[in-house]
């Protein structure tokens, strides 16, 4: 055999194998997939902490066959179009505010009811009685429920110290969800619609002069830089919920689902208890930068309580029997 023809054997023998071990690493890159997953609040953020550990938990979990990026702080996709970017198939999960929906459905409007739910722990019950008719509002418009967590109590955020809810006509008051608009407008205030993101150059450019948001969102947005008092009304916990397309999530074997399903438990227990826990650290952040953290006065929890009785009474309104059945379990 000459020189030439075994270096041309060789090298045949050598493509061969490299080839075999192309197809035989072909079925294992095939299996494994990665997942677009928007969320709206910035990388500080404790949602989107629990979010970017969530999708280290899954990739541990599947063994790297579900492997998931996040895209936080709307990067991807703006808040309002992470459900319908889902839906879509444009990402396969996200994560939103449940009560940016409240206009489609009463249902995503629950958690934002004020003075219905105002502790961690009637949160949660308020959380439990409701979630499987989440669950199956969800499923019909094509998605999957994997976890819900709260947020802080929801307090008021006013540049100059308040009396009572009539102090709030005429302000220009930022709102975020179905729910804010329609205080605003129970309050005599102007609602304007304004995201997270946009909180501080709202305020700084006078396009919002009043908020009710959590102690997190004011921490986010470094509200002692525009407002100077915070009320520590605990008026609400709102909720946010991470989903995964249902045509993605039927595409799973039984055991990715099993373990996803696992990870997304182990993601609410911690969401829900870091939260709890963070909510004082907020307070004091607040305090500590200049801010005055106060209780409402009596009058000023007066006028609020009026406005979250007008607000249930709507809400059960509009939900009909389910509203009605969610409302007597959670005040058993």
């Amino acid at each position: 055999m000459t020189a030439i023809s075994l270096r041309s054997r060789l090298a045949s023998s050598l493509w061969a194998a490299a080839f075999g071990v192309g197809l035989a690493a072909t079925p294992v890159a095939a299996v494994a997939e990665t997942w677009d997953m928007p969320t709206p609040y910035p990388d500080t953020n404790l949602h989107t902490i629990t979010v970017r550990q969530f999708a280290e938990d899954v990739k541990t979990a599947t063994g790297g066959k579900i492997q998931i990026t996040v895209h936080s702080n709307g990067s991807l996709v703006k808040h309002p179009e992470i459900k319908r970017a889902v839906q879509s198939g444009q990402a396969q999960l996200g994560e939103v505010l449940i009560s940016s929906w409240a206009n489609e459905d009463p249902l995503y409007g629950l958690d934002s009811v004020p003075f219905l739910a105002t502790d961690f722990a009637s949160s949660k019950k308020l959380y439990e009685v409701s979630k499987p008719y989440l669950e199956k509002k969800l499923e019909r418009q094509r998605l999957k429920l994997l976890y819900s967590i709260p947020w802080p109590p929801q307090g008021l955020y006013v540049k100059q110290e308040i009396g009572s809810v009539d102090d709030l006509k005429g302000q220009k008051f930022r709102a975020y969800n179905p729910a804010t608009t329609r205080i605003a407008e129970l309050a005599g205030a102007v609602p304007t619609k304004i995201e997270a993101a946009e909180v501080a150059q709202a305020f700084g450019t006078g396009i919002v002069t009043a908020m009710i948001t959590s102690a997190a969102t004011g921490v986010d947005s470094k509200a002692w830089d525009f407002v100077k008092v915070y009320y520590d009304t605990q008026a609400w916990l709102p909720r946010n919920m991470v989903f995964v397309s249902t045509e993605v999530w039927k595409g799973l074997d039984a055991g990715t689902q099993k373990a996803i399903t696992e990870a997304a438990a182990k993601a609410e227990a911690t969401g829900w208890a870091e939260w709890e826990k963070k909510t004082a650290e907020l307070n004091k952040t607040l305090v500590d930068n200049g801010m005055k953290v106060l209780p409402p006065s009596d009058k000023l929890k007066q006028g609020f309580a009026a406005i979250g009785k007008t607000m249930t009474d709507e809400w059960t309104k509009a939900a009909g029997a389910d509203g009605e059945a969610i409302i007597a379990a959670f005040k058993k």
